[in-house]
C-alpha cells in the first residue's frame, strides 16, 4: 500500500488501451466484419433452403387445398422417368463436354506459361473473353450459327451444293450444347490452371534444366503434376456445372422444340414444373433431389481422385 493508504493502480495494458479507445474488443471487430456476410448468406440462401424443403413436404390439391405428404413428393421424383432421363442425358453430357474442355484449358494454360507464345497477353485475353459473353448471348449467338436455313454453315453447304449440317438434329443436340459450353468455360478453367502454374517454385525448373529436361519433359513431369489440385477444383466446378445446365438447353429449346422438350435436363424440368404446370411443391423436392446427387457425384470424385493419388 502507498503513503496514502491506497493500493496502486496497475498500467493500463494495450488491450485495455484498444478496448477503451474504441468501447469494442478486437474479437468482437472481426464478427463486425463477417457480419454482413452472415446476414446476406442467411437471407438470400440458408431461408430460401429451409422454405423450399418445407414447400417440398406438401401438395396441392384441387380438393382440399394443401395437404402434407411428407416424402411423398421425393417418392414420386425417384420414379419420375422424365427426370431419370435428364439426370442420365446430362451424365452423357459431361462425360462429353468436360474432358475436352479441360483438355483445351490445360493446353492453353501450358502454351502462356512456357513463354515461347507470341503476344501470350493477346491470347489469353481472347480464350477468357467468351467466358465474360452472357450465357444467353452465347446460346443465341452459336444458335444463329447452327441455323438450318439461315445460318453461316448453312449458307456454305448451300453453296457446295452440300446438305445442311443437322447441328439442331436428336443425334447432334448434346454435341452443339457441348461445344457452346465448351466455348463459354475454357478461358474460366485456363486462368485457374494458369494461376496454379505461376505458383510453381522456379526452383525446380532450374533442377530440370540442370537434368537436361526440355519444354516436354518439364510440362509432362513437372507442370501437370503439380496442376492436380486445380484440375480437381476445376473438375468440381464441371461436376457442378453439368448437372445444373439449364440457360442453355432453355433458349435452344426455341430452335429446336421437337428435340428439346420440357424435361431435357433436370434443372429445365425443375424451372417448367414451378413456372409452367404450377407445381411448386413437387418442383421443390426435384430440386433437393438434384442438389443431392450434385453431392454425391462431387464426393464421388474427390474419393476417386484421392484414392487413386494414393495408390
Amino acid at each position: 500500500m502507498s503513503s496514502t493508504g491506497t493500493a496502486p493502480v496497475a498500467p493500463p495494458t494495450p488491450a485495455r488501451l484498444r478496448r477503451s479507445h474504441s468501447g469494442i474488443s478486437q474479437a468482437h471487430r472481426g464478427y463486425l466484419f463477417v457480419a454482413p456476410f452472415l446476414v446476406l448468406f442467411v437471407l438470400l440462401f440458408v431461408l430460401p433452403l429451409v422454405y423450399a424443403a418445407y414447400l417440398s413436404l406438401f401438395r396441392e390439391q384441387l380438393v382440399g387445398g394443401t395437404v402434407f405428404t411428407g416424402l411423398g413428393n421425393y417418392t414420386r421424383a425417384l420414379g419420375d422417368e422424365q427426370l431419370i432421363t435428364g439426370v442420365l442425358r446430362v451424365v452423357r453430357f459431361f462425360f462429353l463436354q468436360v474432358p475436352i474442355m479441360l483438355v483445351l484449358a490445360l493446353f492453353a494454360a501450358l502454351a502462356i506459361d512456357s513463354g515461347l507464345l507470341h503476344a501470350a497477353k493477346v491470347f489469353r485475353l481472347g480464350i477468357f473473353v467468351p467466358y465474360a459473353v452472357p450465357a444467353v448471348v452465347a446460346t443465341l449467338m452459336w444458335g444463329y450459327l447452327y441455323g438450318p436455313s439461315f445460318g453461316p454453315f448453312a449458307q456454305l453447304a448451300d453453296k457446295l451444293n452440300l446438305p445442311s449440317p443437322p447441328f439442331l438434329s436428336e443425334e447432334l443436340m448434346l454435341g452443339s450444347l457441348a461445344n457452346i459450353v465448351t466455348w463459354e468455360f475454357t478461358g474460366y478453367n485456363m486462368i485457374i490452371l494458369y494461376a496454379a502454374l505461376r505458383s510453381i517454385p522456379h526452383d525446380l525448373y532450374e533442377a530440370a534444366a540442370v537434368d537436361g529436361a526440355g519444354s516436354w519433359r518439364t510440362a509432362w513431369s513437372i507442370k501437370i503434376p503439380a496442376l492436380r489440385p486445380a484440375l480437381l477444383l476445376c473438375l468440381i466446378f464441371s461436376v457442378i456445372g453439368s448437372f445444373q445446365l439449364f440457360a442453355e438447353p432453355q433458349l435452344m429449346q426455341r430452335l429446336a422444340p421437337n428435340v428439346i422438350n420440357s424435361a431435357y435436363t433436370p434443372n429445365l424440368y425443375a424451372y417448367t414444373l414451378a413456372f409452367t404446370s404450377q407445381e411448386v411443391n413437387y418442383a421443390a423436392a426435384v430440386s433437393f433431389l438434384l442438389g443431392l446427387v450434385i453431392v454425391v457425384a462431387s464426393y464421388a470424385v474427390l474419393f476417386l481422385t484421392n484414392r487413386r493419388s494414393q495408390s
